[in-house]
């Protein structure tokens, strides 16, 4: 346990210091908002362009650990935006809950809690469930929140309408233009590098204090949902990674331990950049974060303990 928390406690911290300035006045009313803006038009796109242009395709490529991340995140996230529509929610607000319950924090997480317990080669398969993660999932919520905030009566409008939208989204643009670099074969330029390097790691500590910032003046009893979708993150999706990994793709016992320690990470902060991004309600999407943050503390050190 003592590993997770110090694994954990800089992002309190982070949270932490964000809510304290904006109570003090230190931060603005704005604060929030515009630090969001900074990390989904500079930060963010910076770091998903540099991870996509400095993937190599033989670091990437394992099969059947794609195919068990894929298919537990995505399954979660569309049962989730499903259940949550259903339930009368807006297709973009269900989208985000839909990202929240399987949006896992691999990137700040993820990552040095896999080094700390599989030693370097648990950094492997961090890194590819980072891109599958960042990448993949999120540019999926990204097409919903679009469908959803639509509404033309023709298909042919709507769908031009996505489509531009799409291509205007610095979140959608920059893994594809980072793919685009890593096909050419090309190395990015030493300047290029260092650039793209600090913005990127700009991207967590901002994005935690603008949620820090929200927190400290959201309205009480407005994130109802937050507890059943942390439930879904902390609880089924690793329960479900987890039969994926060891009985029906039969991984290796790294790579399934793997898989299931990145499954039961937290929710990142993706989602309450989305909701930010697009002026949506995003006092549920925060509750999540900070909540499961907590929760974590308990549940990984539970996995931890499984995995002997």
């Amino acid at each position: 346990m003592t590993a997770v928390v110090n694994v954990l406690l800089p992002i309190f911290g982070l949270i932490l210091a964000g809510y304290v300035c904006r109570r003090t006045g230190c931060l603005g009313e704005t604060a929030a908002s515009e630090l969001n803006r900074f990390v989904v038009w500079l930060c963010l796109p910076a770091l998903l362009f540099t991870a996509t242009a400095t993937a190599s395709l033989d670091a990437i490529w394992h099969p059947g650990f794609i195919a068990v991340v894929c298919i537990g995140t995505l399954f979660v996230f569309v049962i989730t935006v499903l259940y949550r529509w259903r339930g009368e929610r807006h297709l973009a607000d269900a989208s985000i809950d839909g990202l929240s319950a399987s949006y896992a924090n691999t990137g700040y997480i993820g990552i040095p809690l896999c080094v700390l317990v599989l030693g370097d080669e648990g950094l492997e398969p961090a890194l590819v469930a980072t891109l599958i993660v960042v990448c993949v999932l999120f540019s999926m919520a990204i097409v919903c929140v679009e469908v959803g905030l639509q509404n033309e009566g023709s298909v042919y409008h709507a769908v031009r309408k996505v489509l531009v939208a799409l291509v205007k989204n610095p979140l959608v643009v920059s893994p594809i233009l980072g793919a685009g670099w890593a096909a050419s074969g090309l190395a990015l330029p030493e300047a290029a590098s260092r650039f793209l390097d600090m913005l990127g790691a700009a991207t967590t500590p901002c994005a935690l204090v603008s949620l820090g910032a929200f927190l400290a003046h959201r309205e009480r009893g407005r994130a109802q949902g937050a507890a059943g979708l942390v439930g879904i993150k902390l609880i089924v999706h690793p329960l479900l990674v987890w039969v994926l990994a060891s009985y029906v793709f039969q991984l290796p016992a790294l790579w399934a331990k793997a898989a299931l320690l990145l499954s039961a990470l937290p929710t990142g902060t993706g989602p309450f950049m989305l909701a930010e991004y697009y002026r949506r309600e995003a006092s549920v999407v925060a509750s999540s974060v900070l909540l499961s943050t907590v929760g974590s503390v308990v549940t990984l050190s539970l996995c931890l303990y499984w995995l002997g």
